[in-house]
């Protein structure tokens, strides 16, 4: 009896921690025949490294094949996160097909990770630091909140609303992303290790890992340890899990579509980053349709997300 019950508090927990909402179930597999188009951003910079596209797959591909300690480490991820460890392959895959070669060996990525305790990093726009620059009143609104996923979402939409592109006390605030603006000491738009995570991602992503996984929280003000979480493989790993799982719980219950069993979507969602916006957005569109009486739109993959699903049963092969 007593054991019934502890596995009756361990569903509670997960169904509090993870959501338990009934939903459409997306099936497996692409919905558009062929690939959508890849960003000429993304084509530049891999011609610029004199590679394709395919050559840099084959290269993760090679990592995940020969290191056996890595695929248990993301079968540990997940399992922790109640998700599948394709989910977590195919953020991988994408992030080093469409943006950065993969290294050969996992060992590189821990000693970039130690590199980065010797360097003096600082999230900061000309010359404010973000620690100073959320402590004005336009953020007066998200002082309240404990959470750290609804704390930075709503420090990024202040940003967003009020200082984005805007010339605010006689600063003049570039027209890009928040993540882009503060929290790239090297250049705008970096991100890094085996999840190519941004901090910004990695900051929101806090509370849920201490808690899951038990790692110490990040401090803004601490931003060598935010990057020594971001290239450390057995640090980053339960981050990269803790974002899928939080576009998954979106999508169930805003926008009422499981989409647990279609790793391309989900990629896709890593790739382009605020999944509940874009649940909303969905749910907006199929309530006009629905009320036209037209049929439900199903989430749709990106030219990254198509690639997953595309390349499946391959990665699956390795697991």
């Amino acid at each position: 009896m007593k054991k019934l019950i502890l596995v009756l508090l361990g569903l509670t927990l997960a169904a509090t921690l993870f959501g338990a909402q009934a939903a459409t179930l997306v099936p497996p597999g692409n919905r558009n025949a062929e690939q959508p188009d890849i960003p000429g951003a993304s084509s530049r910079r891999t011609q610029a490294t004199n590679t394709t596209f395919q050559a840099k797959y084959r290269k993760v591909y090679a990592l995940l094949q020969n290191d056996a300690d890595l695929r248990a480490k993301i079968r540990k991820a997940a399992s922790a996160y109640g998700i599948d460890p394709m989910h977590i392959v195919g953020a991988i895959v994408g992030e080093h097909t469409y943006n950065v070669d993969a290294y050969d060996r996992l060992q590189t990525y821990y000693v970039k990770a130690i590199s980065y305790l010797s360097s003096k990093l600082s999230f900061a726009y000309d010359g404010e630091d973000i620690t100073d620059f959320v402590q004005r009143p336009e953020f007066r609104k998200c002082a309240g909140m404990s959470d750290s996923y609804d704390l930075w979402e709503c420090r990024e939409q202040v940003w967003n609303r009020s200082f984005r592109g805007k010339t605010v006390g006689g600063t003049s605030f570039p027209d890009d992303r928040f993540g882009a603006t503060f929290f790239q000491p090297y250049y705008a738009g970096q991100t890094f290790g085996l999840g190519q995570l941004n901090p910004l991602t990695a900051l929101q992503m806090s509370d849920l890992v201490h808690k899951v996984s038990g790692l110490p929280e990040l401090d803004v003000a601490d931003p060598n340890a935010v990057y020594k979480t971001i290239m450390d493989p057995d640090l980053t790993l339960p981050y990269v899990a803790a974002t899928i799982r939080k576009s998954i719980d979106a999508y169930k219950s805003i926008a009422g579509f499981d989409i647990s069993g279609n790793p391309g979507l989900t990629a896709t969602l890593y790739n382009v980053g605020n999944p509940e916006q874009r649940a909303y957005a969905l749910k907006a569109e199929n309530d006009k349709r629905r009320a036209a009486g037209e049929p439900a739109k199903l989430p749709e993959e990106n030219y990254y997300g198509w690639l997953v699903n595309d390349k499946l049963s391959e990665l699956k092969a390795l697991f």
